[in-house]
């Protein structure tokens, strides 16, 4: 039988373990000599090279620019601050940015020998989270704006051409339940994943809100090839011709009732090259009225899931959007 003796871990074992568990980095500062002293998990983190001592500066070399002169006098301000602090910083491991979480007790509580201790905590997963979620609530803000601002749209277009009331209410009610699938295409419904559809169908059930009569037949006419679009690029395509759309009824060739619109593709190796062309709109003066967080996310999306870039030409006929994708990415 054991002794029990053998079976008694001491405090300092098990403050090892806990660090080890907590993936925790631990330091000293020397603040006469304003020199680090860490244990090797934080020089791991750092991605410098093992010491006994390693100084401000060197490790500054690593701290992301913007960030260097808010950490340096962040480090200054806490032999005056009272009580626990927390500094997060982004440092840059060859293309990796890293963010650090440096924790400690100001105004030189528990110095010993003029030596503070801290840790540090790598944060980079809650630090990406944080903007995911910022990025998702400013794109979620800015749809529900351009659905308002095409619902006002629609109802302008609708009144144009109605006769009574009755009509009007009919013919605005069957736009609403169209930008209501066109939506779908955006945000699918998890019953609804998994289909493809062709890009033809895909672009005039987009467009068919926005057209006097319908699809094909009224100011609107979509002639694309004939080919498949898979699902993670039709959400992706829709929310760059949801974006193009708004800004047509804001600004360009659906905001007038002489306007056109004209989609066309044509194949260029690996690449589909989709034109929207605008005509007998508006002039716009001002090319930065289509610049903002609606115009990033389109570049976005076209780039980094449909492997391709977009580009605007301002005619003095319309505006002209060229749209190049990768086919291979179109398809899944």
């Amino acid at each position: 039988m054991a002794n029990n003796s053998e079976l008694i871990i001491q405090p300092e074992e098990r403050l090892k373990v806990a660090v080890e568990a907590a993936c925790v980095a631990v330091w000293a500062w020397h603040v006469d000599s304003d020199r680090f002293s860490m244990d090797e998990r934080a020089f791991e983190l750092w991605g410098v090279p093992q010491a006994d001592e390693v100084t401000f500066e060197e490790l500054s070399v690593r701290i992301h620019p913007v960030d260097r002169d808010r950490v340096r006098a962040a480090f200054n301000a806490t032999r005056s601050l009272v009580g626990s602090y927390e500094i997060d910083f982004r440092i840059c491991i060859e293309d990796d940015v890293r963010w650090i979480a440096a924790r400690g007790r100001g105004a030189d509580d528990g110095i010993l020998g003029q030596v503070m201790h801290g840790i540090f905590l790598d944060v980079t997963g809650r630090k990406q989270a944080e903007e995911g979620s910022e990025l998702l609530a400013g794109e979620m803000s800015h749809r529900v704006k351009n659905l308002l601002t095409i619902a006002a749209g629609l109802t302008q277009i609708t009144a144009r051409s109605a006769k009574s009331v009755e009509e009007m209410a009919q013919k605005l009610t069957q736009r609403l339940s169209a930008l209501g699938r066109a939506h779908d295409y955006v945000r699918p419904l998890p019953n609804e994943q998994g289909k493809a559809a062709l890009l033809g169908d895909l672009l005039s059930i987009l467009l068919a809100p926005y057209d006097e009569t319908a699809a094909f037949s009224g100011r609107i006419r979509v002639a694309v090839a004939r080919m498949g679009v898979g699902e993670k690029a039709a959400t992706a395509l829709a929310m760059v011709l949801h974006e193009l759309a708004t800004n047509s009824v804001k600004y360009g060739s659906l905001s007038a009732e002489t306007g056109f619109l004209d989609v066309s593709s044509k194949m260029d190796g690996d690449d589909i090259v989709v034109t929207w062309t605008e005509t007998g709109g508006p002039l716009i003066a001002d090319a930065k009225a289509l610049e903002g967080f609606g115009s990033k996310l389109i570049a976005r999306s076209v780039s980094g899931q449909l492997g391709g870039g977009l580009s605007y030409d301002w005619q003095e006929s319309g505006l002209v959007v060229t749209i190049r994708m990768r086919r291979d990415r179109l398809e899944t």
